[in-house]
C-alpha cells in the first residue's frame, strides 16, 4: 500500500490545506516522539506526521499501540493554544473531532469513553476503535499540544486488555485512507479554533452527545487505589469526570473507567 501523498491529501484539505505541513513516513519509532523531536528543531503549529508503521508507539498510560498501512491510520498532530487558555478537557475535545468525522464519513456507533477513546457499539457491548494522547509543553507563548491519533481500519488480531473494533465493522465500504485523514483534520481544525476561543466549555454538550456511559453504573481504577463505584453523570467545563458514589457528586480528574457488571 502506497504512502500518504501529500499532494492528494492537500487537495482534499482544499482552503484548510495551508494550515498543514504533512510528512508521511513508512515507519518510525511513533509519530508523537518524531513530531516532538522536529517540535524541539522549531516545527511549526499544524505540523502532521503520518506512518504506516510504528515501531513503539505509545497510548495512554505507557501502553503501546500497534500499527500497519493496510488496517490502520497512526498520525500526530502539533498544535498551539493561545496564552491563557488551559488546556483541560483537550483530548476529550479531540475526541469530538473524531467522532464528528468519523459520523460524517458514514461510521455508525460511534461513541466517546472518558477521557480519550473513541469506542465502537455492537450486538455485545462496547470495544475501542480510536486512541488519543496529548503530550503538553507550556512556555511565554502559550500551550504547545502534540496530539497523536491512532484509529483501527480493520479490527487488529491477538489479545487485549479490552475489546478492540475496526471502522470496517461501523461502515459497509471503509473511505480511502486519504478521505479519512482529511476528514479528521478538517474536523480537528474546526474543533481546535472553537476550544482556543472558549476552551472545553463550548464542546461539552458536544461530547455528552456522543458519551457512551452517560447515567451509566460504572467503576473507577486509579493508581495503586482501591476501585471506586458510582453513576457516571458526565464531564465539567474543565473535562473532569463527574462520578455520584454515596458519599456524593466527585469530580474526577485521572483513572480508568469501566462499565459495572450488573
Amino acid at each position: 500500500m502506497p504512502l500518504i501523498d501529500p499532494v492528494l491529501l492537500k487537495e482534499r484539505l482544499a482552503a484548510q490545506a495551508g494550515r498543514f505541513d504533512v510528512d508521511a513516513l513508512d515507519s518510525c519509532d511513533s509519530t508523537s516522539s518524531e513530531l516532538l523531536r522536529r517540535a524541539a528543531l522549531g516545527a511549526p503549529p499544524g505540523t502532521v506526521v503520518v506512518a504506516d508503521r510504528q515501531l513503539a508507539g505509545r497510548g495512554r498510560r505507557g501502553r503501546s499501540w500497534s500499527s500497519s498501512p493496510a488496517d490502520s491510520l497512526t498520525f500526530s498532530l502539533l498544535w498551539r493554544l493561545p496564552p491563557g487558555r488551559v488546556p483541560g478537557g483537550l483530548s476529550l475535545a479531540v475526541g469530538v473531532a473524531l467522532a464528528q468525522a468519523l459520523d460524517a464519513l458514514g461510521a455508525n456507533g460511534v461513541r466517546l469513553k472518558w477521557p480519550n477513546d473513541v469506542l465502537l457499539a455492537g450486538d455485545t457491548g462496547f470495544a475501542k476503535l480510536a486512541g488519543v494522547l496529548v503530550e503538553l509543553a507550556s512556555d511565554r507563548r502559550g500551550t504547545q499540544a502534540c496530539i497523536g491519533i491512532g484509529i483501527n481500519l480493520a479490527q487488529p488480531a491477538g489479545d487485549f486488555p479490552q475489546a478492540v473494533a475496526g471502522l470496517n465493522q461501523a461502515m459497509a465500504r471503509v473511505p480511502e485512507r486519504h478521505d479519512i485523514l482529511a476528514a479528521l483534520l478538517l474536523a480537528l481544525v474546526d474543533v481546535l479554533d472553537r476550544f482556543a476561543q472558549a476552551g472545553f466549555a463550548a464542546l461539552k454538550d458536544d461530547w455528552h452527545a456522543w458519551h457512551a456511559w452517560q447515567d451509566r453504573p460504572v467503576q473507577l481504577l486509579g493508581e495503586g487505589e482501591a476501585p471506586l463505584t458510582g453513576v457516571c453523570r458526565g464531564v465539567d467545563d474543565d473535562g473532569a469526570l463527574l462520578l455520584e458514589t454515596a458519599a456524593g457528586l466527585s469530580r474526577i480528574l485521572a483513572g480508568d473507567l469501566s462499565l459495572r457488571a450488573a
